[in-house]
């Protein structure tokens, strides 16, 4: 009589060594091509098919081309699930600790962008490469439960002789996707790794849940996100008179004025400032807001309008720019590394590629990752005014910049070439 799969391939405690036994002689049979003692979970099973079409060799390692760091850092920005780290960590963190394991967290592709829990596992996940920014993909690493989540976008646990590769076999490991809830998109996925005797069927679903809580975490930030966008752009909407909306980045809206309300504006991929056809509007005027844009349905003739920058930095605790359009103006408060990109600039009429502005900040013109990905975070509020290819002010931006009384105290933490020498000539 045949083990059912439900028996061998969730060992319970008292029988986890014949469990074991199972799972290996069933993985064995299924690399061979013969009838298998047992059959695996649906979702182990379907993954090992996936795997074997993919020609991965079960005897491989799971050594990967690791990310830059530059190129990690620069993904950790991108993704939202940055934002909530803290949360995934109070939820993970303690427990995997506590219970010889480590949280991984990975983007959509698989590439790992956090880990944190147990010293002594986090040494023992750099033998199989469970490392910030390792591929863990089903494609790159075989059946387990990172890259196996990502090709299901469902919950899954995988144990010892369930991953394909051989070299996985002495972990167990659950992990669950995290979605966007605005528009149900995968973010990446959460996991719990560890040594195969720490393995607890309670694990996934702790897991489960943690991705399920930080996926209402994302929509509680994006509603009041949306609302101190609504804030600055409901009274701009009652001066300018005829049909306009303010909408985030992701094109949700916060305020309408003139026309009924949608729930999404649809906006192209790359969104830039001036005129723009939408499909659902026809031309329209897009200019940038604090966290979004404003759209005016171009129901009559627009001119082009003009616009101002203040570039204050006269108080090192206070970085600020404020921009000055037709329809309002607005002030933006800047980290100490977006200040030094912008009087870079502002020092630059003519503009400076990324590698001169790398040269500029950084001393190393190298460095152009780091500075293509603060620019793009600059340009999220500062499209309207900043160009690129090279990086400058747009024509016709008048520019100002307020430095402090004393000029060899501008940015006096800064340690940027293009400040240092501002600072020694003055």
């Amino acid at each position: 009589m045949e083990t059912s799969p439900v028996d061998v391939m969730r060992p319970a405690a008292r029988d986890s060594d014949r469990a074991t036994r199972l799972l290996h002689r069933a993985r064995e049979a299924r690399m061979a091509g013969q009838r298998m003692p047992v059959q695996p979970r649906a979702e182990i099973g379907a993954s090992w098919d996936r795997v074997l079409r993919s020609g991965i060799d079960p005897e491989q390692t799971t050594q990967s081309v690791l990310l830059e760091l530059e190129e990690i850092e620069h993904r950790r920005r991108s993704s939202a699930l940055g934002e909530i780290m803290p949360l995934l960590s109070d939820g993970l963190v303690s427990i995997a600790d506590a219970s010889q394991q480590i949280m991984v967290v990975t983007d959509v592709e698989g590439r790992v962008l956090w880990r944190q829990g147990n010293t002594g596992i986090l040494r023992r996940a750099d033998d199989i490469c469970l490392a910030e920014g390792a591929a863990w993909s089903e494609e790159i690493t075989g059946t387990n439960a990172i890259g196996t989540a990502l090709a299901s976008r469902a919950p899954v646990q995988v144990h010892s002789a369930e991953h394909f590769v051989r070299s996985l076999h002495g972990w167990t490991c659950a992990a669950a996707p995290v979605r966007d809830p605005r528009d149900g998109r995968l973010m990446g996925i959460v996991d719990i790794s560890g040594p195969a005797n720490t393995f607890h069927p309670t694990t996934l679903a702790l897991v489960g849940s943690v991705a399920r809580l930080a996926e209402s975490e994302v929509r509680t930030r994006h509603l009041q996100a949306i609302d101190r966008l609504r804030s600055v752009a409901a009274p701009m909407l009652c001066r300018l008179g005829g049909r306009a909306l303010a909408v985030d980045a992701n094109g949700w809206l916060a305020a309408v004025a003139g026309m009924p309300p949608v729930d999404r504006l649809p906006l192209p991929k790359s969104v830039q400032p001036g005129r723009v056809w939408l499909p659902s509007l026809g031309m329209c005027r897009v200019e940038p807001l604090p966290g979004g844009w404003l759209v005016q349905v171009a129901d009559g003739a627009m001119d082009t309008p003009p616009r101002r920058v203040v570039l204050d930095l006269s108080m090192p605790g206070s970085l600020t720019v404020n921009v000055v359009s037709p329809v309002g103006t607005w002030t933006q408060r800047l980290s100490p590394r977006h200040a030094e990109l912008l009087y870079a600039l502002a020092r630059c009429p003519e503009g400076r590629t990324a590698s001169e502005l790398a040269e500029d900040i950084f001393g190393d013109p190298t460095r152009t990752v780091t500075v293509r990905a603060e620019i793009s975070r600059l340009r999220r509020h500062l499209a309207e005014v900043l160009a690129h290819r090279p990086y400058r002010f747009g024509e016709g931006v008048e520019v100002e910049v307020i430095g402090p009384e004393n000029p060899g105290d501008l940015l006096p933490r800064s340690k940027a070439p293009v400040v240092v020498a501002a600072r020694d000539a003055s």
